[in-house]
């Protein structure tokens, strides 16, 4: 362990540039990695931000090419954009939560100093996180979309219940009339999920969570299934419109027939998470867990 925290010489420097409060974290971050003895890189919006002179990069993906860690400034949304960005690379990522309830985020920014104290000794471990992938053709276009929490098909504005054919594997799992439907990864089932009534996973398990949201019929429920799994859904009506949401961004719109396949990427994230960090404490924390004391 102390040889992986030996090696992070050159820190990156992620910042959101439309939550103000980063610059000032990320300033602060730039001072301590400079008293460690190690070099500032930053991507150049987060440059601009912070109003600090460093090695500097185009975006994340050039960042994460030339450093050793990177340094995640925001909520749990500037670590999906950040994660989608460098899929695939090897470089860890920490986030530093400038938000408010920050899963992905595991640092409170009022924390930063005795976190980095604990990088630099060693004190870490790094966790794998799995990507999900959306393809097919949606009106006429051909959609690829990669996402870290979920793939999740919706209706727009109009108050009428889509319908969803749904297999895995190839074997029909049911027609859903809802509102919509989520296709969550692990790391996923704390977000949107979580809110329509999913179940809560931990984030290194190797499943699918597929929860409808607002489904006609009650029995309809959230389901389990392995991460292998090749999950297609069709869309069987063209009113309401249907969209693609790849981690909350709207990446294509199905028309009657079309079909979209969700699987697990080829590509993954790494997370670096402090010694003293837990996903059970965090659900404690987070969500307000009290329990009862006889």
């Amino acid at each position: 362990m102390k040889k992986s925290a030996d090696h992070f010489q050159r820190i990156g420097l992620v910042g959101n540039a439309e939550k103000s409060a980063c610059a000032a974290s990320v300033r602060a971050a730039a001072r301590l990695i400079e008293r460690a003895g190690r070099k500032v890189f930053c991507d150049a919006i987060t440059a601009r931000l912070a109003k600090i002179k460093c090695e500097v990069r185009a975006d994340a993906i050039a960042l994460a090419q030339d450093t050793d860690l990177l340094l995640v400034f925001g909520g749990d949304g500037t670590m999906l954009h950040a994660a989608r960005q460098i899929a695939g690379s090897q470089t860890p990522m920490l986030g530093v939560n400038i938000g408010s309830l920050g899963f992905l985020t595991g640092v409170p920014s009022d924390k930063l100093a005795d976190a980095l104290k604990l990088v630099w000794a060693g004190e870490f471990k790094f966790e794998s996180r799995a990507l999900i992938e959306a393809t097919g053709i949606c009106h006429r276009k051909k959609l690829t979309a990669t996402a870290l929490n979920d793939i999740v098909v919706t209706r727009g504005a109009v108050s009428r219940l889509l319908a969803l054919d749904v297999t895995v594997n190839g074997e029909l799992v049911t027609r859903y009339r809802c509102d919509g439907l989520i296709v969550s990864s692990p790391t996923g089932s704390t977000a949107y999920s979580l809110a329509a009534g999913g179940a809560i996973v931990v984030p290194t398990a190797e499943v699918f969570v597929l929860t409808p949201i607002c489904p006609h019929a009650l029995s309809n429920r959230s389901i389990i299934l392995p991460l292998s799994a090749t999950v297609r859904v069709k869309a069987i009506n063209t009113a309401p419109a249907a969209f693609v949401n790849a981690d909350g961004q709207i990446v294509g719109e199905l028309d009657a027939n079309d079909e979209i396949t969700i699987r697990r990427s080829r590509h993954s994230v790494r997370l670096l998470r402090l010694a003293n960090s837990s996903f059970l404490e965090a659900l404690r924390r987070k969500l307000h867990w009290r329990g009862t004391y006889l």
